[in-house]
């Protein structure tokens, strides 16, 4: 009986144990703040000034299309760069006079060549590159991107582009002029479609001060991100410049190590703050509030004429063995007016949060157009305390 009673107090000690730990987890997520919950990482809401994207474009042609191409008298330019690209390859279509003889190739299409030359990009490294028509192509499907240099904004070569073209649409046309059209055919993509030739020289690691630009520049969001990396250094080594840039100081134990620092600090998280702002898109009647959305106490109605006239055609027959009149159609016509009197006034109370002034609005029983229009009554009224941006 011992044994027994000793076997099962061993087997109830790791339950013990365990209700013991999930005790002090709750009581430590009970103590942690509720902003530590919906905090954000550095990493997610501002960028490292110099650590930046470059943008490259180049013209090429591509090659190897099933009679999609460009019709050469439609886009000359196609024909200029075909001939240009023939006589460097050493082949010649011109006549004894110069001019160039007469071809019409249905398989070739002049296009526009976009890239994006990622930080710190070594030679060798392969990015992505973007395919668009330029001339009356219908289709770039299985088309061959010849040698394309892409230079960026300052006219140099970083890139250079070539392969496969794949498009995420199609077209198929008919005998009878019926045509069906998927997606865009005249635009594609080439994964690892171009090769960098050419680096853009930016050395961190002697950097003696970074800054953290903000992707929503916010001088409440500046100070908490200042304060957050003071308090992970253990001293003044952040400081708010402006609302959309915080400076800090490589400390001594970071000297020769910027990535270590940025690496670190990224991964602080910080409670973003933003401006009240409600955005409509009145072309497809979106609405988007921000959290800090209030509204002072305001009375609304919304009332809406509408007049429905329906014509309904009837038979008018003469009379039975009548000698005169003839069988016809005569219109009848049916006019209701909607002044919408069921609706009334609707308060809506002081400072409520958004999901109150939501359930508030939703209350009137109206859609977003006309929630659209109730919005902008209320700023121009004043009781909207936030920013009203229209798109």
């Amino acid at each position: 009986m011992k044994s027994n009673a000793r076997r099962a107090l061993f087997a109830a000690e790791p339950i013990r144990a365990l209700l013991l730990a999930a005790s002090l987890l709750a009581a430590t997520l009970g103590m942690m703040p509720a902003e530590a919950f919906g905090a954000s990482r550095i990493k997610d809401i501002a960028d490292f000034e110099g650590v930046r994207d470059n943008m490259l474009v180049g013209y090429g042609l591509v090659v190897g299309l099933n009679g999609t191409g460009d019709s050469l008298t439609n886009a000359p330019f196609t024909k200029e760069s075909l001939t240009g690209m023939l006589e460097r390859l050493g082949v010649n279509i011109r006549d004894k006079t110069g001019a160039i003889t007469s071809v019409s190739p249905k398989n070739v299409a002049a296009v526009m060549v976009t890239a994006v030359l990622p930080p710190f990009a070594r030679q060798g490294t392969r990015i992505d590159t973007n395919v668009s028509a330029m001339g009356d192509a219908k289709d770039l499907r299985g088309g061959t991107l010849l040698v394309t240099p892409l230079i960026g904004a300052d006219g140099e070569v970083y890139a250079v582009g070539q392969g496969q073209v794949a498009t995420g649409g199609f077209t198929a046309s008919g005998a009878s002029g019926s045509s069906v059209t998927k997606g865009v055919p005249t635009a594609g993509r080439i994964a690892n479609g171009a090769i960098v030739e050419r680096e853009l020289p930016f050395e961190m690691s002697h950097l003696e001060s970074v800054k953290v630009s903000l992707r929503n520049p916010d001088f409440t969001t500046s100070r908490r991100i200042a304060q957050a990396v003071n308090s992970y250094l253990g001293g003044d080594m952040a400081r708010p410049v402006d609302p959309g840039t915080v400076q800090i100081t490589v400390p001594p134990g970071y000297r020769g190590n910027v990535v270590g620092l940025l690496t670190d600090v990224e991964q602080l998280r910080v409670e973003p703050d933003q401006m009240a702002r409600v955005v409509i898109d009145e072309v497809s009647g979106t609405i988007v509030m921000g959290e800090n959305v209030r509204i002072s106490t305001v009375a609304i109605a919304q009332g809406q004429l509408t007049i429905r006239i329906t014509e309904t055609p009837q038979v008018s027959q003469p009379s039975p063995f009548s000698e005169t009149g003839t069988t016809t159609t005569v219109q009848r016509t049916d006019i209701q007016v909607d002044e919408g009197a069921g609706n009334k006034l609707a308060v809506v109370a002081h400072r409520v949060t958004l999901q109150e002034l939501v359930e508030g609005l939703n209350s009137l029983g109206i859609g977003p157009r006309d929630l659209i229009t109730i919005l902008q009554a209320i700023k121009a009224a004043g009781a909207l305390q936030a920013e009203l941006e229209v798109l």
